[in-house]
């Protein structure tokens, strides 16, 4: 048995943490004296402790690794591994994609001298818009979910009979954004007016092409309200966005093009 003090000096883990996990039932002392209240613990449970510390480092929270530790079933404790590592997997990609988002405002800094340089660099221009033809799916979406209901557009193309015409983009109905929840209408193009779920109209737009990922799209919207502000517009109709390119044509995040429209008319 291992006293409170050479357990985690072993395991390298502190008493008072130690003490949390024992009063949350994530693993408690295998004895504790009923006279002088001190804890003890076996050689089993430093196996336990030492599994625990490794599972943190993998990234789980304290309740899943309380579900782990009471899983008996190998098949589901190796699926949870598995849908842990993809997760870390996630997280490098897009850690990667911070830091290289990071080195771009750095190089705009140091070249600029302006924090907030990287956000002047957009070209606005108006231009009048054509209609779209367009299959559609709107709902209160969060934008992790625009794979699943793009894929529910394109499962309706072939019973439709419609010919896609390469436009695809995402309407932004809610005065405010949220990356949760928000009105959002998801838009596939086709070439059938009489086949499509609406008419996306067309008319004068402020327009601007926004390089690089999707969680920087804010500055380029950011780009056109000044510019509206600045130049006597004010919003006519909800903006929209055209995915131009992206990482279906096999390119990195840096090399993705969203062509932003904001409807507009004078003040």
């Amino acid at each position: 048995m291992f006293s409170i003090g050479e357990f985690s000096r072993i395991c390298q883990v502190s008493i008072k943490t130690l003490r949390y996990y024992d009063k949350i039932g994530l693993m408690e002392p295998e004895r504790v004296d009923r006279f002088t209240g001190y804890r003890y613990y076996s050689q089993a449970q430093m196996e336990k402790m030492l599994l625990i510390q490794r599972m943190k480092r993998y990234g789980f929270s304290l309740e899943e690794i309380r579900e782990v530790l009471m899983c008996s079933e190998k098949r589901v404790l190796f699926s949870k591994l598995l849908q842990q590592r993809e997760r870390l997997k996630q997280q490098q990609r897009e850690t990667s994609v911070i830091i290289s988002e990071l080195s771009a405002h750095l190089d705009n800094f140091e070249r600029t001298g302006d924090i907030m340089g990287y956000q002047k660099g957009y070209e606005i221009q108006v231009k009048e818009d054509t209609d779209k033809a367009v299959l559609s799916s709107r709902q209160n979406m969060g934008v992790e979910e625009f794979g699943k209901y793009y894929g529910s557009i394109y499962e309706r193309l072939p019973k439709t009979g419609a010919t896609p015409d390469g436009i695809v983009g995402a309407v932004y109905h809610d005065e405010e954004f949220c990356a949760e929840c928000s009105d959002i209408e998801l838009i596939v193009g086709i070439r059938e007016k009489e086949k499509a779920d609406r008419i996306l109209k067309g008319g004068l737009c402020a327009v601007t092409i926004h390089r690089g990922t999707y969680s920087s799209l804010p500055d380029a919207y950011g780009a056109i309200v000044s510019w509206m502000e600045n130049s006597g517009y004010v919003m006519a109709a909800p903006p929209y966005e055209i995915y131009l390119k992206n990482q279906f044509d096999g390119l990195p995040p840096e090399k993705w093009e969203t062509e932003i429209y904001f409807p507009i008319k004078k003040k």
